[in-house]
């Protein structure tokens, strides 16, 4: 049974799913973040637990139990000028860490040094900080990519899908892999996603169809038209089934401008899914927005899954 039909929906449907990713990074992101989950013009967010404003944001999604929102599995810390590492103080991180004891800056670090048990003993750690603050959250994903091998081949999937499973949370994974052109990817890294899927099948963890999203850095000649325009050709390319969609939407501030590389772009994506056009294009794409709640509810439902 496909996904969409698990749902409750039709087979035919565009389903939509739309994440705020880098939650508790810093107040203005925080800010910008809960404005477009009161106003539902995103599904959700995800929280970065060992960043400095992570507290803020968990402790008002706790607040706010009418919002969906997840884990942004950390395992990277990418600006200069603001860094970040484990949360986890219970065992060794050592493999995890730069000899500041931060995160490495890329995931390809990470993949060549990180230990499996560390990895799933900080994966824990996180969920459970979350926890800790009284948030209930609605599924995970993943910041820069960091768990997928996706710059060494090295992925650590079956662990965290494992942490996934035991905690009842879906998991940012499409079944099936889109090139930039929106058409389905190769036969080999078809092969692949089919694998992971079957994985992610065999431990009860419900995950995506597709996963789509614009480039995180501002382009030559960008502004916010242009953006947009790319943004109604996306849309307009979504295939049936349950898409998630990654922006990345902060208020536009001196705290943000002191130490991020594409501040520009950040407030255009709050803007973004405001917009009249944009609103409009999803009305007659007859896409519709759903929540991760419904494939988190129907997860534990399979699984039967107890709180």
């Amino acid at each position: 049974m496909s996904l969409a039909k698990a749902l409750g929906y039709n087979e035919g449907e565009k389903l939509l799913l739309i994440n705020a990713d880098d939650y508790g990074l810093c107040h203005s992101v925080n800010s910008g973040i809960q404005q477009l989950l009161i106003e539902e013009t995103v599904s959700s967010a995800t929280i970065m637990m060992p960043c400095g404003w992570a507290r803020e944001a968990a402790l008002w999604s706790a607040r706010h139990t009418q919002v969906d929102v997840g884990i942004h599995f950390t395992f990277t810390s990418e600006w200069d000028p603001y860094r970040w590492g484990p949360v986890n103080r219970k065992s060794s991180t050592a493999s995890l860490v730069t000899n500041e004891n931060h995160f490495p800056k890329d995931s390809k670090t990470f993949e060549q040094q990180a230990d499996p048990e560390e990895v799933k003993a900080e994966l824990i750690a996180q969920v459970e900080m979350a926890l800790a603050m009284g948030m209930k959250p609605s599924h995970a994903d993943n910041h820069m990519g960091s768990l997928y091998g996706l710059a060494t081949g090295r992925h650590f999937l079956p662990t965290v899908l494992d942490v996934c499973a035991s905690y009842g949370l879906p998991f940012r994974l499409p079944r099936h892999l889109l090139q930039e052109n929106g058409q389905v990817a190769p036969p080999e890294l078809a092969e692949q996603a089919r694998q992971l899927a079957q994985l992610a099948d065999s431990k009860g963890v419900v995950i995506l169809d597709y996963l789509v999203g614009l480039p995180f850095h501002l382009q030559e000649g960008e502004s916010f038209e242009s953006l947009k325009t790319d943004m109604q050709l996306l849309l307009r390319s979504l295939h049936p089934g349950v898409t998630e969609l990654i922006i990345h939407p902060s208020h536009v501030t001196e705290e943000l401008n002191a130490f991020h590389a594409q501040p520009l772009k950040r407030g255009m994506e709050l803007e973004l899914f405001r917009d009249t056009e944009i609103k409009q294009t999803l009305k007659d794409e007859g896409i519709r927005m759903i929540r991760w709640r419904e494939l988190q509810k129907l997860q534990r439902e399979r699984t039967g899954f107890i709180t």
